[in-house]
């Protein structure tokens, strides 16, 4: 397995993506259950390879990652050959990124002088996916871009 399961919820969500998958190498309902009772391994490889097209799909499009902590914002633009990040740090006494007032405060006053910006880049160290997939696996969460650009414009 190349990243992990899908979550039952996820494959809930995917229910029909997954029956035209097991379509696919044809099986249908009567022996996806027939293979889930008598072969449970049979039947996890094959979530497992469903769960891994899902996430190669979903990850070769992502492009932009967001990962909100308390003193931290780390946004990641996410390109062929390398991963570009900007963190931004604010240092007022109390401030929490996660706080919607003070998140409001930050986007009003972006050029203030307490807030900090860092800006990077390094080439993928492993596959671009799989580094897309641990980043979200620590919390970060795929975006439209539009945050990112916009600080992106702020310190260019």
């Amino acid at each position: 397995m190349k990243y992990r399961q899908l979550t039952k919820e996820q494959f809930e969500e995917l229910h029909k993506e997954f029956a035209t998958f097991l379509g696919t190498q044809q099986i249908d309902v009567k022996e996806w259950n027939e293979i889930k009772s008598t072969k449970p391994n049979v039947a996890e490889d094959e979530m497992n390879l469903f769960s891994d097209l899902v996430w190669d799909k979903v990850l070769t499009k992502a492009n932009y990652l967001e990962h909100f902590s308390s003193n931290s914002l780390n946004l990641f633009r996410c390109d062929g050959e390398e991963i570009q990040r900007i963190v931004v740090t604010v240092s007022k006494p109390g401030f929490d990124f996660l706080n919607e007032k003070d998140y409001s405060w930050f986007v009003d006053n972006s050029k203030d002088d307490s807030v900090d910006y860092f800006k990077g880049q390094k080439p993928y160290l492993k596959e671009r996916n799989f580094e897309i997939f641990e980043l979200i696996e620590q919390g970060s969460v795929i975006s439209n871009g539009d945050l990112y650009e916009a600080v992106f414009k702020i310190i260019s």
